[in-house]
């Protein structure tokens, strides 16, 4: 059996359970220490602490998908897309574009 490492510490089940499931979608080897599967269910502090192991050759790899789930989450953070305030931004200036228009046209045409 391959040595086994510390790759990190989450608190609680279920983001231990998250990570070790992305570990094994990209064909790493883990394992799950300490609270996991715990009857008093506590995720605050040393109580509810998982330590997630890989094996020692496969470290690297795993780094690596730790390093991506950082990067997705600032991309989970960041504003969505400007195209739904553009969006918005062109509905606004095309109302005020009709409404100041509206006089103008009722003038010229005569209704």
């Amino acid at each position: 059996m391959a040595s086994m490492e510390r790759l990190t510490s989450v608190n609680g089940s279920f983001p231990a359970r998250v990570l070790a499931a992305r570990l094994s979608a990209e064909g790493l080897d883990c394992e799950l220490r300490g609270a996991v599967d715990s009857v008093y269910r506590l995720t605050v502090g040393d109580m509810g602490r998982v330590d997630v192991y890989v094996p020692a050759e496969q470290m690297d790899d795993a780094r690596l998908v730790m390093l991506v789930n950082e990067v997705e989450a600032v991309y989970d953070d960041a504003p969505r897309s400007s195209t739904a305030r553009s969006w918005l931004m062109w509905t606004a200036a095309a109302a005020v574009v009709f409404f100041a228009l509206a006089p103008l046209v009722r003038v010229l045409f005569g209704s």
